[in-house]
């Protein structure tokens, strides 16, 4: 997060940096906060997953953190097979 953003805020920009999709503040869901101190065996990091639902037609094109992006729907996405505590996240968001 840039200094004296909130994290609303700051997951409306990283989604528009990441993605080149606007939405407003008012158009996310938040899913949780994850801060399990052992949720990343990289280290210590707190989460804030939002929800949002674009759509029929909008583009996303992949930002600098990302090789390439698509939209899958929610109710596709095998949760089983993510990565660190990414599945109860989506868990979590399908609820």
């Amino acid at each position: 997060m840039d200094r004296g953003e909130t994290a609303l805020a700051a997951a409306v920009r990283e989604l528009r940096e990441e993605t080149g999709v606007k939405v407003s503040t008012e158009a996310l869901t938040l899913v949780g906060i994850y801060d399990d101190p052992d949720r990343d065996p990289r280290g210590r990091y707190v989460s804030a997953a939002y929800a949002v639902t674009v759509p029929a037609g909008t583009e996303a094109q992949a930002g600098t953190d990302a090789a390439a992006v698509q939209w899958v729907p929610l109710a596709d996405i095998d949760a089983h097979s993510l990565a660190f505590d990414h599945g109860r996240i989506i868990r979590d968001a399908k609820q």
